[in-house]
């Protein structure tokens, strides 16, 4: 059956909904074993070795965000040939982006697998979790091309109006990883490792269900001249991805040094931020769901140039944002307590994330608006600026830590994450608006354009045709 999805015809609500359902529960089931894995050490190794995964939280989105951010870009461009309805070109993009996709998971492998320790130890990483912090790295960086498979055949499938195949993929990976995290840990006894191990399988696997599908599309025929190598189709899908990718890295660069005042703080603090990330985490996904949404369907219409289709679906997606803001920013504000007590079970640390939710849960329409956004920047070819916002977060978000944790103690770390949300926000509207206003009066009858940004060109641009 043929799961891909013109979304350049048909009314953009019902279009991005039902494109839409399948991502959420994707990313709910994701989150689902996110938690899981969460909640089996918490209750079942103990709050040190909570500590221990958590700690890796930073640096895990550090390279696993660079690869997400890398495949998104590449998969951008895809959805923008898919709207141009150019097969060929969208044949060898994507034969260009295994290649480069290949190459820097091979990179990436090394150099996290080869500096673990030493970033682990400039993070302050307590003596008491370093090894387990250690064992759970080197196996999930060790395994990167199971992830970074499944978040590029997964792009694909979305960029494609996909979200189907993927919700599959998850099914059966959550499945998996809850099942083998139980065996791994209670049965054979390997302790964060076996949490680790059932992350690598599972995604593997998920990944195996969305290849097995991308090879069944029948216009997604790659030949061996599709794998030739392109300078022109290399720089642009590296123009679009690498900003992409620096984004998430330097955002997590920002998270890690907040990480390293917590964990300066004390295992109790580690295990406290731990869970506040998780659920953080959590409850923005629906949003972020509707970001990556707007991004497939920005891409198509953007290369279909219909910009009164990227307006109309910007505002279902915000609509989408508001309503997740109502619901889950407010059990972090109104049941912090109660949502604390299901991972950890000592109370200076339910006490520590009593302290950090209200504030993030009263705030959070700000981030679940920025998803949406940033992502209607990114759908339109212009990764730049969103990157940009990415290096206002780390600054906002080092700044608030450094000269508030003194005064407020565990509270500037929700202070720090407000402050990138506001700022990010910030970058991201306007530069909506520039681009926007820009793209639809170069495309307009008339060709003329607006003077304010007309040097800015979006990374499609230099694919040769």
């Amino acid at each position: 059956m043929n799961t891909t999805s013109d979304l350049t015809i048909g009314k953009p609500g019902k279009l991005i909904l039902k494109f839409y359902v399948p991502l959420l529960l994707t990313n709910a089931l994701q989150q689902l074993y996110s938690f899981a894995d969460t909640a089996i050490v918490g209750k079942g190794l103990g709050d040190n070795s909570l500590a221990a995964v958590g700690n890796m939280a930073s640096l895990c989105f550090l390279i696993i965000g660079f690869s997400m951010g890398l495949s998104n870009g590449f998969s951008i461009i895809i959805a923008q040939c898919f709207g141009e309805k150019e097969y060929r070109k969208l044949c060898k993009t994507l034969a260009v982006s295994i290649k480069l996709a290949v190459a820097i998971t091979i990179l990436l492998t090394a150099f996290s697998i080869t500096f673990l320790r030493t970033v682990l130890t400039l993070l302050q990483t307590s003596p008491v979790i370093m090894e387990e912090s250690l064992g759970y790295g080197y196996i999930l960086f060790g395994g990167l091309i199971c992830t970074i498979g499944y978040n590029m055949c997964s792009g694909v499938l979305r960029s494609l109006g996909d979200s189907r195949t993927p919700l599959k993929a998850i099914i059966v990976s959550t499945i998996m990883n809850i099942v083998l995290n139980a065996v791994f840990i209670f049965w054979c006894g390997w302790g964060v490792a076996g949490v680790a191990w059932a992350t690598i399988i599972a995604q593997f696997f998920s990944a195996l269900v969305c290849f097995d599908k991308l090879r069944k599309i029948e216009f997604l025929k790659l030949t061996k001249e599709d794998f030739a190598f392109d300078i022109k189709m290399s720089t642009a899908l590296l123009k679009n991805g690498l900003p992409m990718a620096f984004m998430n890295s330097i955002t997590a660069i920002g998270c890690m040094v907040v990480q390293y005042f917590v964990n300066g703080l004390g295992v109790a603090y580690t295990s406290a931020y731990s869970v506040c990330s998780r659920y953080i985490n959590m409850f923005m996904q629906p949003a972020a769901t509707a970001g990556m949404a707007m991004s497939s369907y920005t891409g198509q219409n953007y290369g279909a140039k219909r910009f009164d289709r990227i307006l109309d679906g910007l505002k279902v997606c915000l609509g989408i944002a508001a309503i997740v803001y109502v619901i889950f920013g407010s059990a972090l504000v109104l049941i912090p307590r109660q949502l604390a007590s299901l991972i950890l079970n000592g109370e200076e640390q339910i006490n520590l994330v009593v302290q950090f939710m209200p504030i993030c849960g009263s705030m959070m329409l700000l981030v679940d608006t920025l998803f949406v956004v940033r992502n209607a920047v990114q759908g339109m070819g212009f990764p730049f600026i969103p990157m940009l916002s990415g290096i206002a977060e780390m600054f906002l978000r080092i700044g608030a830590i450094v000269l508030l944790v003194d005064s407020m103690g565990f509270r500037a770390t929700a202070v720090a994450e407000v402050s990138a949300w506001i700022g990010a926000l910030l970058i991201n509207v306007a530069a909506f608006i520039l681009v926007f206003t820009r793209e639809r009066r170069l495309n307009s009858p008339d060709g003329r354009s607006c003077n304010m940004i007309s040097h800015i060109r979006p990374a499609h641009a230099f694919i040769h045709r």
